[in-house]
């Protein structure tokens, strides 16, 4: 059969995890008589609480000895507040200190317990009643007492994260008698004030210092409240009836400003984001606004009658231009066939006009030829001219002694008239 070993670790581990979910274990008062006390150099107190049947070892680190109102001795009956776990090394457990008071102040605690209870079974503790701080409060009232270092915590905290916000001081008694009395009015007076939010509370103290908080017309008077109110009594380890009965605790005055005043210059970035998320999406939204207006005056223009009749005219336009054309085609092709056809007959008329004056030249230049003075020449006549170089054409040009010029084919000579004779040539008139 197998068997599940563990080491030593392991079971200190799982022993201190069933201790810290132990509910009653993490906060629990216990009563006994201080044995074996030793304050250590690191600012730690080592004790052992016992009784007449049994003992508890103890420890109270130092950042928890603030609390700590008188000086821790052997045989001391004391009350010890805190959580008891394991401690893993010497695998055996202890009582972790976070709070400690003598004996004679274990009445109050006592009250404090019954209060508490008896307030909780009433319900006002009850989530359902608890009101939401406003994330932007800009009037902000504050019940504590008018000197203390309270009220400047929250002062100069609220005045670095944000100086626009009003605070409202009350100044309330916070210890003795009458401070519940002074508490109470205090937070009546605000809330008629019709302020964003409350902060009621003080600096630590002991438990002494800090009972008005845990007073029943404290609790009431919070829990009546319409304006929404944030506890902030003494330490982070103080827990009073307010911080119950309040709407949020704050384990400070300085955390509870910290709640209440919001940071300006984060809400400066913020709305500076928001402006540019909200003008991105301005710019998407106006993009497609122009883009679908685009596509209705595109419809538009398709659409509208004047475009119809436009469309209508430019196609009577472009089918009288096709006629057109088609007309000025067929009668550039007729044109071109007549001009084909003249050109035929205007080269036929030609090429006969052509031979016709071919055949008439020969003839001319047949008849020149037979006329021509070089071929007389060479049949045996020549040519005469007077000195002058006038054609000799009539015997009344010369007279006896004058120099004419006689021109054959392969020459000329002069003569001299001795005597000139007027003949009738045959066929001449006269």
């Amino acid at each position: 059969m197998a068997r599940n070993v563990y080491t030593v670790k392991q079971v200190n581990a799982y022993i201190k995890n069933m201790f810290t979910q132990d509910f009653m274990l993490n906060r629990i008062y216990v009563k006994g008589e201080v044995s074996n006390c030793k304050y250590h150099t690191s600012g730690h107190i080592y004790f052992s609480l016992k009784d007449e049947s049994g003992t508890i070892a103890c420890i109270m680190f130092a950042g928890q000895r603030a609390g700590l109102t008188f000086c821790m001795q052997e045989g001391q009956q004391v009350i010890v507040l805190g959580s008891i776990t394991i401690y893993e090394r010497d695998g055996r457990y202890q009582l972790y200190a976070k709070e400690i008071t003598r004996e004679g102040k274990g009445d109050l605690f006592r009250q404090f317990e019954k209060l508490r209870n008896e307030l909780e079974e009433m319900g006002m503790f009850d989530s359902c009643y608890k009101q939401p701080i406003p994330k932007y409060a800009r009037k902000v009232g504050i019940v504590t007492a008018g000197t203390g270092a309270a009220i400047r915590d929250i002062m100069n905290i609220s005045a670095r994260r944000n100086p626009y916000v009003q605070l409202i001081l009350y100044p309330a008694l916070v210890q003795g008698e009458q401070a519940k009395y002074s508490i109470a009015k205090g937070i009546e007076t605000l809330d008629r004030m019709g302020l964003d939010v409350l902060i009621v509370g003080r600096g630590g103290g002991s438990i002494e210092d800090l009972w008005a908080f845990n007073e029943e017309m404290v609790a009431r008077a919070i829990f009546n409240c319409t304006t929404p109110v944030i506890s902030a009594v003494g330490h982070e380890t103080d827990v009073t009836i307010a911080d119950y009965v309040a709407d949020l605790r704050a384990p400070t005055p300085s955390a509870a400003a910290e709640l209440a005043v919001f940071d300006y210059s984060q809400f400066v970035e913020q709305v500076n984001l928001y402006r540019q998320v909200l003008e991105r999406s301005m710019e998407r939204r106006m993009e497609k606004l122009h883009f679908r207006l685009d596509q209705c005056g595109m419809r538009l223009k398709l659409l509208s009658p004047q475009r119809q009749l436009n469309d209508r005219r430019r196609q009577r336009l472009a089918d009288m231009e096709s006629r057109l054309e088609r007309m000025m085609e067929e009668n550039l092709g007729l044109s071109r066939r007549k001009l084909e056809d003249r050109r035929r007959r205007l080269e036929a008329r030609m090429a006969l006009g052509l031979t016709e004056g071919k055949h008439r030249l020969a003839l001319l230049s047949g008849r020149l030829d037979g006329l021509s003075p070089l071929k007389k020449l060479g049949g045996g006549y020549g040519f005469v001219t007077d000195a002058r170089g006038r054609a000799f054409t009539s015997i009344a040009q010369a007279e006896p002694g004058d120099i004419i010029r006689i021109s054959v084919k392969d020459g000329r000579a002069d003569a001299r008239v001795v005597e000139t004779e007027s003949m009738k040539l045959p066929g001449s008139e006269g």
